[in-house]
């Protein structure tokens, strides 16, 4: 193929997607809530991501976006312990109001994103985006797999549960909890994806394996490199069936060089390329149906500079779901040489 009909290939493909981008339509909740685990200020998260130019920026690059607001999380009386789980009735109830938003929104015809909050968020931002559309693909970019169940935790934060109470196969592992009654397991574990992984519990690698559940944790990553990550994850989830994809996105994914702000960094995780590159491909699938970005904490930044590249990496990580090209999202002026 010589240059010339590459560079037209390669502007009619970006055409394609330039096209695609037109009809992007967003719609966006905010779930200031912090109870799945301990540390204050991760409630932050929405409204400075919002205050990055999230809004304006997908606007910009195509976009059509509605901002739902911020929920509000009342107040639970006597939420005491039981035994080692903590906030149970605040985060069943905060969950169930979150599933109920995520979906409306997806009823009102827009790919949602949800702005956290920490990320025991992600019990009901999954199961509404099920409840509204059906069977679903979940890849799950993070350091931790999140994936104990209330019997394995050995924190008692649900911010380390979520998975489990979504997953199909671990319904029989999960005990009777207040404010949990609402809550069905809506996923496969063969249509789970883990991206990232390197922060894991002995009683997650069991649960894991046991489920056989896919996992590229950074050493598959550094091996494999993150794109033939990506185009082994979509090839792994589309054998079965092209179902709408859920990203739950967990901003301790990404290396604490550069993403500081958040309340369980771990060493070694993906740069800002890989961590911007994961959501390009997902687009590029044209099956991404909602998206979870969570575990923005502005107060575990030691200073103002960690928090910014903390949340400018946030807003870089969504714009990515939504077609942002790092080479610009503009056709180049190429010029067919004359005959």
């Amino acid at each position: 193929m010589n240059r010339t009909l590459q560079r037209l290939t390669w502007s009619l493909c970006h055409l394609r997607h330039h096209h695609r981008l037109l009809h992007q339509s967003v719609g966006i909740i905010g779930a200031p809530f912090n109870k799945g685990q301990p540390r204050g200020g991760v409630e932050g998260g929405p409204d400075l991501i919002r205050a990055a130019g999230l809004l304006e920026k997908l606007q910009a690059q195509g976009c059509a976006v509605k901002d739902y607001g911020n929920l509000v999380f009342d107040g639970v009386a006597e939420d005491e312990p039981m035994k080692l789980l903590k906030n149970v009735r605040a985060v069943g109830s905060a969950n169930q109001r979150l599933s109920d938003a995520v979906q409306a929104v997806k009823k009102d015809g827009h790919t949602c994103v949800m702005l956290g909050g920490d990320h025991s968020l992600a019990i009901g931002s999954i199961h509404g985006h099920s409840a509204a559309v059906g069977q679903l693909s979940v890849v799950w970019v993070d350091a931790h797999a999140d994936i104990n169940t209330p019997l394995t935790t050995p924190t008692g934060n649900f911010h380390g549960q979520p998975m489990s109470y979504l997953i199909h196969e671990l319904r029989a592992k999960i005990p009777v909890l207040p404010n949990f009654s609402w809550i069905k397991p809506c996923v496969s574990a063969r249509d789970v994806v883990y991206v990232g992984l390197r922060d894991v519990d002995p009683e997650e690698h069991y649960i894991l394996k046991f489920l056989g559940i896919k996992v590229f944790s950074m050493s598959e990553v550094d091996r494999l490199g993150v794109a033939r990550v990506m185009e082994e994850t979509c090839d792994y989830l589309s054998v079965r069936a092209k179902k709408p994809i859920h990203l739950s996105y967990d901003i301790d994914a990404i290396d604490p060089s550069v993403t500081p702000a958040t309340g369980t960094p771990a060493a070694g995780g993906l740069t800002y390329r890989e961590g911007v590159y994961i959501t390009e491909h997902l687009c590029q699938t044209g099956l991404l149906s909602a998206v979870d970005l969570v575990e923005v904490n502005p107060l575990r930044g030691r200073t103002e500079q960690e928090v910014r590249s903390t949340v400018r990496t946030a807003v870089d990580v969504l714009l990515g779901c939504f077609g942002r090209l790092r080479e610009g999202n503009h056709l180049p002026d190429y010029r067919l040489p004359e005959p």
